[in-house]
């Protein structure tokens, strides 16, 4: 198989982007080029930038300086590249919260920072679930992303942000199977109760709905704490099945609707157990 050609630097990359920063995170080549995989794996970010960068704005304007803090950070592409176009400009005392439970990663991650004299970037070797609780991170944060945590720990993100109480939180939900494991369980008592158990009958509309299902009650969860939520698709994202994007921003709205709505689909889909899971207030 013939590998992909690398191309030289063209407008794929933005003005001031540090082309150091893309060769050591590996998407330019030690000559500076990109190839076909590179340039999809920068589209994605960019992509994902246009979204983030007018709330980072929106908050600068309010603050005299951002937290944010990016979970399930893997090897911090999206952290590094937030910083240098955004962040390193500001001469605040703005910060990203990089969180990672692979230790080898927060390792590497924290060397580059250190070596680029990104100095406002901290990288922490915990899960997503232990720095809910964690006193090593700030007792209120400003933004929270979150691209594909596995299975429940785009779930954690939710509750870290509810409980420091975000302006903005960002995710793309990654692979959930809680909400399917319940639902398989309980296939044949909601077979015999309702016509709508035929949506998840057979496996693979079970995983399919359950992820689904799973994303709604997020969302509801959200506006149950006063977000307004938009669910949009990643464009340029076509390699992976996961390009859902929930985009929450907390405007104090009414919470009583989606509460309610909320606790309904729990009940109608029998999955009472989750309550605590897509809690709809802190206690």
């Amino acid at each position: 198989m013939t590998k992909a050609k690398a191309a030289p630097l063209t407008s794929d990359i933005r003005p001031g982007q540090s082309i150091e920063l893309l060769k050591h995170l590996h998407i330019l080549t030690r000559d500076g080029a990109l190839n076909q995989d590179s340039r999809r794996k920068l589209k994605q970010i960019y992509h994902l930038y246009q979204f983030i960068e007018p709330l980072l704005k929106t908050i600068k304007e309010e603050k005299r300086s951002i937290t944010l803090v990016d979970h399930g950070a893997g090897k911090s592409y999206l952290g590094f590249i937030l910083y240098d176009l955004f962040f390193k400009s500001l001469g605040d005392n703005s910060k990203i919260f990089s969180i990672e439970n692979r230790s080898e990663l927060v390792t590497q991650s924290q060397r580059l920072a250190e070596h680029l004299q990104f100095q406002g970037m901290h990288f922490i070797n915990l899960s997503v679930a232990e720095s809910i609780t964690s006193s090593a991170l700030p007792a209120a944060v400003d933004m929270v992303t979150a691209l594909h945590a596995c299975n429940t720990a785009s779930d954690d993100a939710i509750h870290f942000a509810l409980r420091k109480q975000a302006k903005h939180l960002i995710i793309v939900p990654c692979c959930q199977s809680e909400v399917a494991t319940v639902l398989r369980a309980a296939k044949a008592k909601a077979l015999g109760k309702t016509p709508l158990a035929e949506i998840w009958r057979h496996s693979l509309h079970t995983r399919e709905f359950g992820s689904h299902l799973t994303n709604v009650l997020r969302c509801l969860q959200l506006q149950a704490h006063g977000y307004q939520v938009t669910v949009t698709e990643l464009v340029g994202w076509e390699h992976s099945l996961k390009n859902e994007l929930i985009i929450a921003s907390y405007k104090d709205l009414p919470r009583h609707y989606p509460a309610e709505r909320l606790k309904k689909l729990l009940q109608e889909f029998g999955l009472e157990q989750l309550q605590e899971r897509f809690f709809t207030s802190l206690i």
